[in-house]
């Protein structure tokens, strides 16, 4: 369900995880590119074991507290509002306003789809399917001052024992899953 909330009624934490090079205790929503998949703020998630397998070598993974009562909210399904959300801040065109925004992530291919659809080769609707390939991970964009004054971090850890060959394997079928797709939509 798309929609914009606020949430008064009740204070409301949750858990989110940012991974990178170094500890971040005190995040800066500007950190994030004006042109990233919800426009610029901080990025994390909701998914430990995500933000854990996906990292590089010798990263640290952040673990952070947000109190979301009282924050407006953007929650987004992987739907076509969604897709149209994407490509307005790819484009540097984020009109909405919101403290916090949540949903999942644009596959890795997000320009090379939307580099298609500026050529005129694919149409929205064929880049929406591209975009459905893979599984849903899903991310947080704490946008305001606001909200990052309520972001708390709780720890760090050093992340070891990554699976290399797990990553490898989930990267290949996507980029199976993905082809099939684009060569159907090619074939039309």
């Amino acid at each position: 369900m798309n929609c914009l909330e606020t949430k008064n009624d009740e204070e409301k934490r949750v858990r989110l995880y940012h991974t990178g090079k170094e500890e971040i205790r005190e995040p800066d929503i500007r950190r994030g590119r004006i042109n990233a998949d919800f426009g610029q703020g901080f990025y994390l998630s909701p998914d430990r074991d995500f933000s854990y397998r996906w990292a590089g070598a010798d990263a640290v993974l952040n673990e952070y507290e947000l109190d979301e009562s009282g924050l407006s909210i953007r929650r987004f399904d992987r739907d076509e509002e969604w897709f149209r959300y994407i490509l307005r801040n790819r484009r540097a065109e984020d009109p909405l306003s919101a403290d916090e925004v949540t949903g999942p992530i644009a596959n890795d291919t997000i320009f090379e789809t939307l580099g298609i659809i500026t050529s005129g080769f694919l149409q929205p609707a064929d880049a929406l399917k591209l975009l459905m390939v893979g599984p849903e991970y899903i991310q947080a964009a704490v946008k305001t001052e606001k909200a990052a004054s309520r972001l708390k971090w709780i720890r760090s850890y050093r992340i070891t024992g990554m699976d290399p060959a797990g990553r490898k394997a989930e990267q290949e079928a996507y980029d199976a899953s993905f082809a099939r797709i684009l060569q159907e939509i090619v074939g039309k």
